[in-house]
């Protein structure tokens, strides 16, 4: 068989179904079609074939044997011809020849794991940055936990609302002097600054006190999510019930102990402790970015066609996830992205786009760079990843090995030797000083 590479990292070649086997899988056609039908004088299922194709037609059975054979003859011929096929193949066949006289021809279109002409991909002298705590983002750290240690406490009677107090109020929406869906609520918890509500609402609250009524008057912002009320002037009748002040905890060893950190009682042993945590945060976040750029490196360097429609498969792939989680929460993907801070659909798939490419550029490399330095799964490591498996999933190794391939398995364990070298022939170097550039 020959096979034609052709652009985009695919290759083409043409595929012969055998009579006999178009045959057999017609045979395999009608006992399914049969199945389906009912046909006067028979049970339904059981009548003979003669019956069946003098009501149908011969011809009805084409597109379910073509189906089964060409199944058959196309994963045939990529096991013969070690393709290492990467999409879903596009088959071409010319309908008017099909016949069970004499052998029919399709072509087969598919994408192929690329060609990757390795770069350098050892000593690339990546930089790792240097972490340094300063003494305000410690700061930050404990006050941000003292407020969330923060109660609510009732402000005094005679008080007056200012920023930063909470407010349970209750309030009333009306438009042309109509009272509006959704617009009315009781006891409402309200932060005053937090910029929950339309522009200009917790603004005219701030200086009213418990008990105190009034109409604020708002205008609805133009992009406002509701139809009715996009760019309309309203009136919120409020009547503003309690206040309270949020009363921060002070920073002392009874505070510490309450945090429950084992070893650390005192302030001074806190801030040690808050200081300790943020670099070994600030670490983590160091060596990422480094390997990202290592990665990145390697990809860089290589050469390679990345299949582009292997690329579309999974941002689609990724798109028809995130409409399945927006569709759990009762929302379309539209809803879901405004939620989440925006952005249009082409956008999120465009993302997802250049996501794909940088995942799979790293795949391929990866598979390239652990053929060049001979990495194999051993036995033992196989064994191993199937035992991870069933005791993260509470399966017997059985299960396992009925649900994920082996060739997945080997594929996991070389790549992860793949990162694991990378990792190892290039260690981080310091970042250059202003001088040294």
């Amino acid at each position: 068989m020959t096979i034609n590479k052709i652009a985009g990292s695919k290759v083409q070649f043409d595929v012969v179904i055998p009579v006999e086997l178009f045959k057999k899988s017609l045979d395999e056609a009608f006992e399914k079609k049969n199945k389906e039908v009912e046909i006067p004088g028979f049970r339904k299922g059981h009548a003979p074939k003669d019956a069946f194709l003098a009501r149908f037609g011969k011809e009805s059975l084409y597109e379910e044997a073509l189906n089964t054979a060409i199944s058959e003859t196309y994963y045939q011929a990529v096991v013969d011809n070690a393709i290492q096929v990467c999409g879903y193949p596009k088959i071409d066949i010319d309908q008017s020849k099909v016949n069970d006289t004499e052998p029919i021809h399709y072509t087969v279109t598919v994408s192929v794991t690329p060609e990757v002409e390795l770069g350098e991909y050892k000593n690339l002298g990546i930089e790792k940055e240097k972490v340094t705590v300063l003494a305000k983002e410690v700061e930050a750290e404990i006050n941000s936990a003292l407020n969330r240690g923060a109660m609510l406490v009732k402000k005094a009677d005679d008080a007056v609302i200012e920023n930063g107090d909470t407010v349970v109020f209750d309030f009333e929406g009306f438009k042309d002097g109509v009272a509006f869906e959704g617009g009315s609520a009781k006891d409402y918890s309200l932060e005053i600054g937090s910029g929950q509500f339309i522009p200009g609402f917790e603004e005219q609250m701030v200086g009213l006190k418990s008990g105190d009524k009034k109409d604020l008057e708002v205008t609805f912002p133009e992009d406002y999510h509701a139809e009715n009320l996009k760019g309309a002037k309203a009136v919120f009748k409020i009547e503003v019930k309690e206040i309270k002040v949020k009363e921060t905890p002070a920073l002392d060893d009874e505070f510490v102990k309450d945090q429950k950190i084992d070893g650390v009682e005192t302030v001074d042993a806190y801030k040690k402790h808050v200081k300790e945590t943020i670099k070994n945060r600030k670490e983590n976040q160091a060596l990422e970015k480094a390997k990202n750029n290592l990665y990145m490196q390697v990809v860089k360097n290589a050469k390679f066609e990345l299949p582009e429609d292997l690329v579309e498969e999974e941002a689609n792939y990724s798109l028809e996830q995130a409409k399945n989680q927006a569709k759990q929460y009762g929302l379309t993907l539209e809803q879901l992205l405004q939620y989440s801070g925006g952005g249009t659909v082409e956008e999120f798939k465009n993302a997802r786009k250049e996501q794909a490419k940088n995942t799979l550029s790293l795949r391929f490399v990866l598979k390239a760079i652990a053929e060049i330095e001979k990495f194999e799964a051993t036995d033992e490591e196989i064994e191993a990843k199937f035992n991870e498996i069933a005791e993260q999933y509470k399966l017997t190794i059985d299960q396992v090995k009925e649900q994920v391939s082996l060739s997945a398995i080997k594929e996991e364990i070389v790549t992860t030797k793949a990162y694991d070298f990378i990792e190892k022939e290039n260690p981080f170097v310091a970042p250059k000083s202003k001088k040294e550039e």
